[in-house]
């Protein structure tokens, strides 16, 4: 099983639909290098304000992210 690592960011912003705002940073093959990217990334405008909204979730290649439907509402 091969794994990369996703770093995201996500900040509530009531002025957009939704009230979120996510933004997918990058993909990395190691989570050293997503690590070393949140260090680098959490120094931009915007993001310094909002650390909290860094994650960093594994994702394993070559499978299917959805595997059933979704439901409008």
């Amino acid at each position: 099983m091969k794994h990369v690592y996703l770093l995201w960011h996500t900040y509530v912003d009531e002025t957009l639909a939704g009230g979120e705002d996510v933004k997918l940073i990058g993909v990395y093959s190691s989570k050293e290098l997503a690590e070393a990217a949140l260090v680098r990334t959490s120094k931009f405008r915007g993001f310094s304000d909002q650390i909290e909204g860094f994650e960093i979730s594994p994702y394993e290649v070559d499978t299917d992210g959805w595997k059933a439907g979704f439901i409008l509402v």
